[in-house]
């Protein structure tokens, strides 16, 4: 389906974005990972999605932080059709003690890099008339929670930026949306059930609908692969005419 597309996924060594990765692989796109790593590890993931896929993978190592990385991330890689800026981390403070640098360092990863790489990446697009951003928001970017300002301004934030992209780009061949996902089963999601087991005395499967899941109808988490299969239906030509709007992946958690 998206043979002969590169797509660029920020932040895709580890949880979502790679298994949004995957899911691109599978459908046929060259897929260029990153993370602000540059381990022998980060490499080998690489080549084991290439031999699995037959596809070609490679990992770029650029830190999401620094806008001349972000925008260096899209030169190095040549470009690109399909551009997911996935990149994101947390902290959690009331706002009155939320750290000046934490909230810096959350407004750039998760917010004004994907300004850097959309800004690199559109004019590419642009000259080959196709192009495909998607943006990993949250269901942080329609509600709220508390102790989470700067996530939450920043996931607000990329929702905003996604619309703008879309109009600025329509009947151009170029989309661009926000997936907006609830509660995703990743490997740091995971190692977090065991604490919340001991400090509420709870088995494994009441923590998690009762505790972490509480605001999610379904007391299911979301998979990556359902966020990469998500990815890939606004990658393909069913999706020509969806931009600008707000795919939500989180179990009812923004219907309440």
């Amino acid at each position: 389906m998206l043979n002969g597309k590169r797509a660029i996924i920020t932040g895709s060594n580890s949880g979502i974005g790679l298994g949004v990765a995957e899911e691109l692989a599978r459908a046929g796109a060259e897929i260029i990972l990153n993370s602000f790593t540059d381990r022998a590890e980060d490499h080998a993931l690489a080549a084991d999605l290439a031999l699995r896929h037959g596809v070609k993978v490679t990992y770029i190592a650029a830190d999401m932080s620094k806008g001349a990385d972000c925008r260096a991330l899209i030169e190095k890689a040549g470009g690109c059709d399909i551009l997911v800026n996935n990149a994101g981390i947390q902290f959690v403070a009331p706002i009155d003690e939320f750290p000046t640098e934490k909230w810096d360092q959350i407004i750039a990863i998760n917010l004004t890099s994907a300004f850097h790489t959309t800004a690199a990446a559109l004019p590419g697009m642009r000259t080959r008339g196709w192009g495909r951003i998607v943006n990993i928001a949250s269901a942080h970017g329609l509600t709220a929670s508390p102790f989470k300002s700067a996530y939450i301004a920043a996931k607000h934030g990329v929702v905003g930026l996604s619309k703008t992209v879309a109009l600025e780009t329509a009947g151009q061949g170029i989309t661009c949306n926000a997936i907006c996902p609830g509660y995703v089963l990743t490997p740091l999601v995971e190692a977090q059930i065991p604490g919340q087991m001991k400090v509420n005395n709870m088995d494994r499967d009441t923590v998690i609908r009762e505790v972490m899941l509480l605001r999610q109808p379904s007391r299911q988490f979301a998979t990556v692969e359902q966020i990469g299969g998500t990815t890939v239906y606004l990658c393909s030509s069913f999706a020509d005419q969806v931009t600008g709007t707000t795919i939500s992946v989180d179990g009812g958690w923004t219907a309440l």
